[in-house]
């Protein structure tokens, strides 16, 4: 019954679902992408036959046995598999794969960082069972078992170093002294970033996956970091008046979070939670409540704040989250865009009976104004940052007069900056290393901020971005410590560090500790002092060349908001390819298709790839330049995420190389052979980059894992783009 009332309607498109042509049923793509996540009894169940004949056919495919699934990497794994499996089986066989409930799995589908966006469309998927293969399909089965083991002789059988191994490592405890304890106090606070492992949707009801083990709290605070943050949905946190059943378990929840905080607070590191409310109801819950309706948007519409008891119930939440968790440090605030918020969020107030009078200034700081009052009811201990992400130009500067004087206001610094690459100019959105902020937006607003009497705070992305973020950081460290020593230019308070990517200590985190302890330190110096400490007073200076050589290449990314999110540098070898169009569109960080229009937005498909062939080349220099020394673990480490960043910018050149010039059916005789050819190299070099991904990722499991992307692609994903090359070398050659 909740999840018929309180979750949305499935969007679906019409036609088949995907379906690799590799693979001669759904039945053997759906084995072999469940192979490593589900158990086999549970897939059995799902495709209605008995494990035995699972087993068979991923034998006769010619995988290992599977590896053995225990309950944390089922849990970890769940939009994994909801994505591995969008395409393939309908919502309740994906369902039974997860062992999750209706409510649950439409909770998910919304709250879990805008899932709902990344998978898209959901196709019209027939039910999948087991069949018995014919001579047909067995003598496809049998040419994928041999192309399996020429390229992967024992069948791509698990090693030790198994998905998630690396959060073990995260969490273990005592690692060496904090290298910050005895410098100058850092002057930025605070300065947080999100957990690099931490479930999204609702974290606080899992407590035995700790989102921030003190092991890993200890490793944070060795880089500089005093805060950590996590998503809050009020109605889960505190008593819903209109249905209390919405906040089941808040209490256990409340209890958890102050649990977090206490031990947190031992490192010095304070709980930040991300507010984005009030979230917009399922159209049905107005049927009871049609006075706290606002503006609609599909099966959604707000609870509108210009309702009295719609603003006492965010004032009184958020003093119940306070009081119930006194060690909070402090919330921070998306008021416009992201999910449907107050009627003013999404720029259409106007369809409000009660805001279409209003200006969205008002609407907008008046509900920032009742986070404050909550605060300040429940004592006055919490920190809060009101974040001008979505802002209209018009709106910005009266919302920030309006603000209340004890807050931040948090910019996101890099926003409009103005950039030329390969001759083609653009502005950046955000999520952006490879452009060195602050830009002309931040500045206009923490002026306007700081003029109004509030503290400012600087949004960036110190680890990595969408430009890619499959690796736990991108070792541009240039570019962050440029960044970091603009920033201090800027005078700001406090700096988040990331949104929900790049959560992982690193080099990038170090430097900006550096540039915030010490005000007269150059970016230079800075990285300098950070190489010595991590990998050895001998090696520095060829590391911080590496690093250099990476970041100049990183300035040549093809930067545009449409590439970062819908481009394949995220998939990077992984990313099946398609000698025919597909017709789909990418979607944001999730499926990148062969969609190179929209991969490449605003650039000359030429450009485009010759860019991403120069980032790519930064990084082969910064490979060089570290392979002329020999160190200890942690080089090896920084040799690995650098080696994997290059596979994954040189793959996404490849890639779009192949699809702008796969159409050879309608040329000429000679220029269809010469495009032929290409298509033949271009192939093997995939073949090529997957084996080498694959080796890497096998030795390092933080490679192709976001945090609420959970893992991107699995070495298994990686030994399909081979059958996938193969099978398309096989056509060519027709």
């Amino acid at each position: 019954m909740i999840a018929l009332v309180l979750f949305p309607v499935f969007l679906s498109i019409d036609g088949p679902p995907e379906l690799a042509p590799h693979f001669p049923t759904v039945m053997h793509a759906v084995v072999w992408r469940n192979w490593p996540l589900v158990p086999t009894e549970v897939m059995a169940k799902t495709l209605g036959t008995t494990p035995e004949k699972v087993l068979e056919v991923g034998r006769s495919m010619g995988l290992a046995e599977p590896p053995a699934v225990d309950d944390e990497r089922r849990r970890r794994s769940y939009s994994t598999v909801i994505r591995r499996n969008w395409h393939l089986l309908p919502n309740e066989q994906i369902r039974e794969l997860l062992e999750w409930d209706d409510e649950k799995f439409e909770f998910v589908y919304r709250e879990d960082d805008f899932l709902y966006v990344k998978l898209g469309p959901k196709p019209k998927c027939e039910r999948v069972v087991w069949k018995e293969p014919d001579e047909k399909t067995k003598a496809e089965v049998e040419w994928i078992r041999k192309v399996v083991r020429e390229a992967f002789p024992d069948g791509g059988k698990e090693g030790d170093e198994k998905p998630f191994s690396f959060i073990k490592r995260l969490a273990a405890k005592g690692e060496g002294k904090d290298p910050l304890q005895d410098r100058r106090l850092i002057k930025w606070s605070p300065r947080f970033c999100y957990s690099y492992f931490a479930l999204y949707g609702d974290p606080l009801l899992e407590e035995d996956l700790d989102p921030y083990p003190d092991g890993y709290l200890e490793k944070l605070a060795a880089s500089g970091v005093n805060g950590v943050w996590l998503q809050g949905v009020l109605s889960k946190l505190a008593p819903f008046p209109w249905d209390a059943k919405v906040s089941r378990d808040h209490e256990k929840r409340l209890a958890n979070l102050q649990r977090l905080c206490e031990r947190a607070k031992k490192y010095g590191i304070g709980v930040y939670l991300y507010l984005n409310e009030p979230r917009a109801m399922p159209v049905g819950f107005f049927k009871d409540h049609p006075d706290l309706r606002g503006v609609t948007e599909g099966d959604h519409a707000t609870l509108c704040t210009s309702q009295p008891e719609v603003r006492r119930w965010l004032t009184s939440s958020v003093a119940t989250v306070c009081a119930r968790a006194p060690d909070l440090s402090g919330f921070f605030t998306i008021t416009a865009s992201e999910n449907l918020t107050n009627c003013w969020s999404h720029q259409k107030g106007d369809e409000c009976p009660r805001c279409k009078g209003r200006k969205p200034a008002e609407v907008i700081a008046e509900v920032v104004a009742e986070y404050d009052r909550g605060i300040k009811a429940a004592g006055d201990k919490q920190t809060l940052i009101a974040w001008d992400w979505g802002w209209k130009d018009q709106d910005a500067l009266p919302i920030i007069e309006r603000l209340p004087k004890s807050a931040f206001l948090q910019s996101v610094s890099e926003w409009d900056l103005p950039i030329e690459r390969g001759g083609v100019k653009s502005v950046v959105g955000e999520y952006s290393l490879s452009a060195v902020g602050p830009g002309p937006r931040a500045l206009k607003h923490w002026k306007a901020a700081k003029e109004a009497g509030l503290k400012v705070s600087a949004k960036i992305q110190a680890n990595c971005t969408w430009e890619l973020s499959a690796v736990p950081w991108i070792p541009c460290v240039e570019q962050t410590a440029l960044h970091a020593v603009n920033l201090r230019k800027a005078g700001i308070d406090a700096i988040q560090l990331g949104w929900t990517l790049g959560g992982h200590p690193s080099p990038n985190l170090d430097v900006v500790a550096e540039i915030a302890c010490d005000p007269d330190v150059t970016a230079d110096e800075a990285m300098l002092r950070v190489a010595e400490r991590t990998f050895g007073k001998d090696n520095a200076p060829t590391v911080v060349r590496a690093w250099k050589e990476c970041s100049k290449g990183m300035r040549e990314f093809p930067y545009h908001i449409g590439t970062v999110y819908s481009g394949p540098q995220q998939m990077g070898p992984a990313n099946l390819l398609y000698l025919k169009p597909t017709g789909r569109k990418a979607t944001m960080v999730c499926y990148p298709w062969d969609d190179l229009n929209g991969w490449r937005q605003v650039y000359p498909a030429e450009r485009f790839i010759e860019q991403l062939n120069e980032v790519a080349y930064g990084f082969r220099k910064g490979i060089d330049e570290l392979m002329k020394i020999h160190g200890n673990r942690r080089l090896l480490d920084e040799f690995r995420i650098m080696s994997a960043s290059e596979l994954h910018l040189r793959s996404a050149g490849s890639q779009s190389f192949f699809v702008h010039v796969r159409d050879w059916k309608t040329a000429n005789a000679a220029e269809a052979q010469r495009r032929k050819r290409l298509l033949h190299s271009i192939l093997e070099l995939e073949r090529g980059t997957a084996v080498g991904l694959f080796l890497l990722q096998n030795k390092d499991s933080r490679l192709g894992f976001e945090a609420t992307n959970q893992y991107y692609y699995l070495p298994i994903d990686l030994m399909e783009k081979v059958v996938n090359c193969e099978d398309l070398l096989r056509e060519l050659a027709k």
